[in-house]
């Protein structure tokens, strides 16, 4: 047999890449309607190399807490199905090539904007814990999210900050990191009822549903709007080619932050609280005209309480 033409083999990945990226896509529109929307305010190119990461970043949720549990598999399948992902993530960052489409792409992006094992391994390591630990104490709540979700602010900044003259990268790292800090301790503290009773766990430490109170919940938002107070100084200094998009990201969790302020901690362990459709627009028509994002602090707590059992963002 005649080795592939070198142009018809290049030709055959391209269209492999674009079907990956493709695939990718699709996810973040059918699973996350905030990413979604923020997303589509990205540039392109950065555009697509987010959608990659949050696909990869989905997956491996569902595998911890979701489509893997309700398919029937145990807590040791579902390990080993992560652990398989997590070395097919590490060859493919490696080699560029995956036969799982989703995983690919993840890979064109980590090789193209540049990050590795130093940030997937902590994410793997956080998935894993969601396996096999219901409680935290303060230290391993602080490794849970920095690998849950600081990591992935991280990779995100790669792909934003991909081709600038950054001068000063360690203040937009503090930045990234806040944010995602703060997507998910907003989504644990929204969550409290369904992670407790659904999946028996208790990400807090020292936070148990049936004691919960307002102290308890003012406590945590002020830790959360500290989060999103740092990370707002940094959005207005993004490229232009990601500031709308995580203004507007910035924005949607400041207003659940004010939501969760605004609903009694004895209706917060029974509802989920949701940011409505109307306002969700209304914060993507200011961030898509360029409006700096505030910081939860600053929006006051006039805002009615929305909720819902078991909504998204």
């Amino acid at each position: 047999m005649s080795a592939p033409h070198p142009v018809k083999a290049a030709a055959r990945l391209s269209l492999y890449d674009r079907v990956a990226e493709e695939t990718a896509s699709i996810v973040i529109r059918r699973y996350s309607t905030s990413f979604g929307l923020a997303s589509r305010l990205l540039g392109p190119g950065v555009r697509q190399n987010v959608e990659n990461i949050y696909a990869l970043v989905r997956v491996a949720d569902e595998i911890v807490d979701g489509a893997a549990e309700q398919a029937g598999m145990d807590v040791p399948g579902a390990g080993r199905v992560l652990d398989a992902l997590e070395r097919e993530t590490e060859q493919a960052m490696e080699h560029g090539f995956s036969a799982n489409l989703v995983v690919h792409a993840f890979a064109l992006t980590a090789r193209e904007v540049s990050f590795g094992s130093e940030l997937t391994a902590p994410f793997f390591e956080s998935m894993r814990m969601d396996l096999s630990q219901k409680r935290h104490d303060q230290a391993s709540f602080e490794r849970y999210v920095y690998g849950s979700a600081e990591v992935v602010g991280l990779m995100c900044l790669h792909a934003f900050l991909l081709g600038e003259t950054v001068t000063d990268r360690a203040r937009f790292e503090a930045g990234a990191r806040a944010l995602g800090a703060a997507f998910q301790k907003v989504n644990f503290l929204r969550d409290l009822s369904a992670d407790f009773e659904t999946l028996g766990r208790s990400y807090f430490p020292d936070v148990a549903v049936d004691s919960f109170d307002e102290p308890t919940k003012l406590r945590l938002l002020a830790d959360i709007d500290a989060d999103l107070a740092v990370s707002a100084a940094v959005v207005p200094d993004l490229p232009r080619s990601s500031r709308r998009a995580v203004a507007l990201a910035q924005s949607l969790f400041a207003e659940l932050s004010v939501r969760l302020r605004a609903t009694p901690a004895s209706e917060l362990v029974h509802t989920r609280v949701r940011v409505p459709n109307p306002v969700k627009a209304r914060l993507a028509l200011a961030a898509a005209l360029g409006a700096k994002p505030a910081p939860a602090a600053a929006l006051g707590a006039n805002a009615a309480p929305a909720t819902q059992p078991g909504g998204k963002p």
